[in-house]
């Protein structure tokens, strides 16, 4: 027999908590409430219609809507479906989409006021000015259903012709997000950005990007509640707090770690300049580490590929994957800007130069490069647990997920 759904009771609701995932909490006659990751609460109506599952019907939010209305919703809904009608067109109507949310202005407000205003000020800022700019003036008053991929198109060209490629791919982006979001609320059907390539709209430019402290809490919170395997997790918290290129980690052994020295050496032939060099460990890094080793099977690598392969370490393009299927905030960032942030920033901290240079194995150049033979061994030993400790306080700051112990330094 079907399992009979216990019925809700707002004490229950209330005590329902955000988890790294939503999901649904059946109340019985096709009525559920979904519990968002971000904590907010909405009410779902699940039905068949000609022997096939259809997609969940949104009600709204709770608790705007009671559980007694959403109730009284799903009652009325199942009506109308035994019918062998549809009851979307009336939900929209019970939720004033179809006189509200009718044109791209008028749901695009809705979304950035339901999606966007709680995001980072630069993200907020971003989104409000590629709206208002180019979005807004260019089919702002069409139907949110009649926007074509042409239309989008239009506006990445005229963008691209006042000479901000990027600035089209940004534009772009945006309307996508829309629509995604249109999507699941069921006021759209299609999306008109998904069909733009974005290689096609902006070509690759020199990096300059540097993620800010805001953007690297963002990030490294988004990495441990997203669903990646949890060694890929730590891989990306040990770039960021290591400052080593991607394919020095990704081919690391675990020969070349002395945890009782707190030293990492990665044999000159895998270094770009074909030198030793030693990473001193802060830490929090020796905590990952140490987890990594606890989770791997390998012998030799620290983050070979799963069972039924020959010992080997996981593909270059593995930890890019990871990160380009994040949902995350932050926008137009790869990995390697991890190295390049931290130069920066502790840069700024007023940390010596040549230091900083030598942890991420680069040459100080000119003729002080060749008379200066110090490695810096005290300073970067404290430059890396002093950044490994900054990081953390970009992690903590809005922190809702469970990430681990990676013993911070006082």
């Amino acid at each position: 027999m079907p399992k009979t759904a216990t019925p809700l009771n707002d004490t229950r609701i209330k005590a329902l908590k955000p988890k790294e995932k939503r999901y649904l909490i059946a109340d019985g006659g096709g009525l559920s409430l979904e519990v968002m990751t971000s904590g907010t609460k909405v009410w779902r109506y699940r039905y068949s219609l000609h022997t096939k599952q259809q997609p969940l019907v949104t009600i709204g939010d709770y608790p705007a809507i009671s559980l007694q209305d959403a109730r009284e919703r799903a009652r009325r809904y199942a009506e109308i479906v035994a019918t062998g009608i549809s009851p979307i067109a009336d939900a929209k109507k019970d939720r004033g989409a179809s006189k509200t949310l009718n044109s791209v202005r008028e749901f695009a407000e809705y979304w950035y006021q339901a999606e966007i205003v709680n995001k980072s000020e630069s993200y907020r800022n971003i989104t409000r000015r590629q709206l208002d700019k180019d979005v807004f003036p260019a089919i702002g008053n069409k139907a949110l259903s009649a926007v074509t991929a042409g239309d989008v198109l239009v506006i990445c060209d005229k963008i691209k012709g006042r000479g901000s490629p990027q600035a089209a791919l940004v534009t772009r982006n945006v309307v996508k997000r829309m629509y995604e979001y249109a999507i699941s609320r069921q006021v759209a059907t299609t999306n008109p950005a998904q069909q733009l390539v974005a290689r096609f709209i902006a070509t690759p430019q020199s990096r300059t990007r540097v993620l800010t402290p805001d953007e690297i809490g963002s990030v490294l919170r988004t990495v441990y509640s997203s669903d990646m395997a949890r060694p890929s997790k730590l891989a990306l918290h040990l770039l960021v707090i290591t400052m080593v290129r991607k394919s020095e980690l990704i081919e690391a052994e675990w020969s070349e770690f002395d945890f009782d020295a707190g030293i990492w050496r990665i044999p000159a032939e895998r270094m770009k300049k074909d030198r030793e060099h030693w990473v001193y460990l802060s830490n929090q890094a020796i905590a990952l580490l140490t987890e990594l080793r606890e989770l791997s099977h390998s012998d030799r690598y620290i983050l070979p590929m799963r069972r039924g392969y020959d010992d080997r370490p996981i593909a270059k393009s593995t930890l890019n994957a990871a990160v380009r299927a994040m949902n995350t905030d932050v926008q137009h960032f790869v990995i390697h800007d991890f190295r390049r942030t931290a130069s920066t920033h502790l840069h700024e901290m007023g940390l010596s130069s040549d230091a900083i240079e030598k942890a991420l194995a680069h040459s100080i150049r000119g003729i002080k490069g060749v008379y200066n033979r110090a490695e810096y061994t005290d300073e970067r030993r404290k430059i890396l647990q002093l950044w490994a400790n900054f990081v953390d306080a970009q992690i903590d700051e809005g922190r809702k997920v469970v990430i681990g112990k990676f013993g911070l330094a006082t």
